[in-house]
């Protein structure tokens, strides 16, 4: 969901507040999805970003399911110690990922994922690893209250790379 920047003053000296570009519920992100799943099956026309996830989906076939029934897919959870996926997040991370390498944030990301896509002969699963390290950047940042560490992630994933 897009939100315009705040034009509201309250006085001449007031100056509008920024406010987030892009705050998606965790239903946002399921009906994106959902509509994807949708809209590609339908061979319909896809902007950018559905085309992107349109990508995503079409990697992942054991979602479909998941993916086609909008209503059924609202009211599902997805608790670690039940050992499923959650559909939304893997595919939100592969969005991420993508999103980050094609403006290479944090800075050496993009090459890091593309000498791990040449290592392992797979974007798809370049892109697998690459969540771990992700995953571990979040939890880290989460855990210790600090901001999340790009270069700490950056460096997890060259460090992979060398291992290989």
């Amino acid at each position: 969901m897009i939100q315009a920047p705040s034009t509201t003053r309250r006085g001449p000296a007031a100056t509008a507040l920024p406010q987030p570009m892009f705050s998606p519920s965790q239903d946002d992100v399921r009906r994106f999805f959902c509509q994807v799943m949708l809209r590609w099956r339908q061979a319909e026309p896809l902007d950018a970003l559905q085309t992107l996830a349109a990508q995503w989906v079409q990697e992942h076939p054991e979602f479909h399911n998941v993916l086609s029934d909008e209503v059924w897919a609202l009211r599902q959870t997805y608790p670690v110690e039940a050992g499923h996926a959650n559909p939304f997040l893997h595919l939100s991370m592969h969005l991420s990922i993508s999103e980050q390498c094609s403006i290479d944030q944090p800075q050496g990301i993009r090459q890091a994922v593309e000498l791990l896509t040449r290592r392992k002969d797979s974007l798809h699963e370049a892109h697998h690893i690459v969540m771990e390290c992700l995953g571990a950047m979040l939890w880290e940042s989460q855990r210790s209250g600090r901001a999340p560490d790009g270069a700490a992630y950056v460096e997890a994933i060259q460090r992979l790379i060398s291992r290989d």
